[in-house]
């Protein structure tokens, strides 16, 4: 069962990027048509973009909360261990 899962899954990768692909010339064509407009689409494909790159790094902060929390925390304790032996050294 698991090899036919990665088999499709595989499948499915090349099916969606396709699409994908397909999409490009479309917005390239909006984007650079509007671009002397002043609120053009480029701002709004911009935001767009950024919207779905960040979707997936929300998800992994919360699938590895506990993690990141101790990350940070050990980070803190660096910093705070750097800025005790070096009193003269400033970290804002």
């Amino acid at each position: 069962m698991n090899f036919k899962l990665i088999v499709f899954l595989f499948l499915l990768h090349f099916t969606v990027i396709e699409k994908i692909n397909a999409q490009c010339a479309m917005c390239k064509a909006t984007v650079e048509s509007s671009k002397t407009q002043k609120n053009s689409m480029a701002k709004g494909l911009n935001k767009g973009i950024i919207y779905l790159m960040l979707i997936p790094y929300i998800f992994l902060l919360f699938i590895f909360k506990k993690q990141v929390i101790q990350l940070l925390k050990v980070l803190k304790l660096k910093l705070m261990n750097i800025t005790a032996s070096n009193p003269k050294a400033s970290y804002k």
